[in-house]
């Protein structure tokens, strides 16, 4: 498929939005991309990916050690294949814990 992003500095120092779109390959349905962005925080991307479905605003991001925090209720389905999405992120928190987790991950090699 065909796929567009943009992200977005809001007014808060370190939290940005990702408001990306794309075209599936297939029809697909709100639900369905929910299901696998909560199937893969929970398995394989578990403490990296985060989810919300709650009213929040950035400052609610700051500090969230999540590299991207996915917006449940912001999932949007156009047609069965034109879906737009939105994540958070605090650009510099995340990052730190994704260097931190390298670093754990590294020194266990030896």
């Amino acid at each position: 498929g065909k796929l567009d992003g943009t992200a977005i500095r809001v007014p808060t120092p370190n939290v940005s939005l990702v408001d990306f779109k794309f075209t599936a390959k297939r029809d697909t349905t709100v639900e369905e991309v929910n299901n696998a962005i909560l199937e893969a925080s929970n398995g394989a991307l578990k403490g990296i990916l985060g989810t919300y479905s709650e009213p929040l605003v950035s400052s609610d991001f700051n500090h969230d050690p999540h590299s991207s925090i996915f917006a449940l209720k912001e999932t949007k389905v156009i047609d069965g294949r034109f879906v737009r999405v939105m994540s958070w992120y605090d650009n510099e928190w995340g990052f730190s814990n994704r260097m931190s987790d390298t670093a754990v991950a590294m020194a266990k090699l030896k």
